[in-house]
């Protein structure tokens, strides 16, 4: 069964770190051999993580404002098909690691709105996402990437929080967006990130409270000095030591989803 699972929450709590280590976790268990991650946010924040470096004219926010660029100076033919053009920069950008394949979305190509740009880049990378086993999709903070369908259907949602008020506020906010806009998930879980036990019970009773079938608390991973050092350092959290303890409880509950 394929697989589609987004990671969201307010900026900061920890949603690529998360990933990432549960990234990690499907490589280690060879749950899946063939992997796709989508990092949607601007800031491009999976790469960092791993270590690597990506360069702007390299994603795809890089490719279509070159591409807009050229369409707007009439640079290019009217006749030429245009979607043909952007499915070529999309594959161009797809980066081929050792055991995973990465599509950095970028910043957006500029001022104003360019739908069909939007609205193709959706259908490929629908298709593009097909070919995968799994595909993880690093979400900005809120769901407007969502409204604007420019993914797949999402199979799973965790919903990333912190221990503060802020991140409770926006996880709870994300669960109405997805009421108003009527977008399906298979299942809704909540992972509390940095959580101290004596605030574990905190986050318990505002998920109780929500009174939610569909919505379930993933787990807890604790703070770990190993990983903070790692992103302060340009470490590559994928070398994570196995045995590192906050890995072990990620790798504890993200047995719950796949």
């Amino acid at each position: 069964m394929k697989k589609i699972i987004a990671f969201s929450g307010k900026g900061g709590v920890g949603k690529t770190t998360s990933l990432v280590l549960f990234l990690k976790y499907i490589i280690d268990t060879k749950k899946a051999e063939d992997i796709l991650v989508i990092d949607s946010d601007p800031d491009a924040n999976v790469a960092d993580v791993i270590g690597e470096e990506i360069k702007f004219c390299d994603t795809l926010g890089g490719k279509m404002k070159v591409l807009k660029d050229k369409i707007q100076g009439f640079k290019i033919s009217p006749n030429t098909p245009k979607n043909q053009l952007i499915e070529s920069d999309v594959y161009n950008c797809l980066i081929e690691m050792d055991e995973f394949d990465l599509l950095e979305m970028g910043r957006q190509e500029g001022e104003g709105c360019y739908c069909f740009v939007n609205d193709v880049l959706k259908k490929v990378i629908d298709s593009l996402s097909k070919n995968y086993e799994i595909t993880l999709l690093d979400s900005p903070a809120g769901l407007e990437h969502f409204a604007r369908k420019t993914g797949r259907d999402v199979t799973d949602l965790v919903i990333v929080t912190d221990p503060s008020k802020m991140g409770i506020h926006t996880m709870k906010r994300i669960l109405e967006i997805t009421d108003e806009l009527k977008l399906q998930f298979e299942n809704f879980w909540v992972l509390g990130n940095r959580f101290p036990d004596d605030l574990k019970e905190v986050l318990e009773r505002e998920i109780d409270k929500l009174d939610r079938d569909n919505l379930k608390l993933l787990g807890f991973i604790s703070n770990n000095d190993e990983i903070s050092k790692l992103n302060l350092m340009d470490g590559n959290l994928l070398e994570l030591s196995p045995n590192n303890t906050s890995y072990q409880e990620a790798k504890k509950i993200f047995a719950k989803i796949i």
